[in-house]
């Protein structure tokens, strides 16, 4: 079976935003993440390109970590990160702060529920979309 695709974002879903270091049961996510979907990067630091967005984490995580983080593919986009996305299938978006018009695109497509809000000001968040996904996913 086919498994569904994951979009992620990197700041403020892998890493925090303020004080930038690791979100709390990254390595949790991660297995869990690369075991059970079809990633990719759907973030400013890539743009159809891997190399700088391992670069980028490389200064915040350890090389075993970044070595899984290599399984996940590029995307490449332009204005809004909804190009990337075939509204046919089905699809997660992991992201902290979706632009309006981002929502809009999503909305238009009857596909807001595979837009998952990461606040990793919440405890143990990444446990939750662990939690949201397996519900989801079955």
């Amino acid at each position: 079976m086919e498994k569904p695709k994951l979009f992620i974002d990197i700041d403020g879903v892998l890493l925090t935003a303020k004080l930038t270091k690791p979100a709390e049961n990254l390595r949790e996510f991660i297995d869990y993440i690369l075991e059970n979907f079809d990633c990719y990067w759907l973030t400013t630091h890539c743009k159809g390109d891997t190399k700088p967005t391992l670069d980028y984490l490389a200064s915040f995580l350890d090389d075993e970590t970044i070595n899984k983080l290599k399984q996940i593919k590029p995307t490449y986009w332009t204005t809004l990160k909804t190009e990337v996305f075939d509204f046919s299938s089905d699809f997660f978006w992991l992201e902290d702060y979706p632009l309006d018009a981002e929502i809009s695109v999503l909305s238009e497509h009857n596909s807001l529920n595979s837009l998952l809000l990461v606040d990793l000001n919440q405890k143990d968040e990444l446990k939750r979309v662990i939690e949201v996904l397996k519900t989801n996913c079955g």
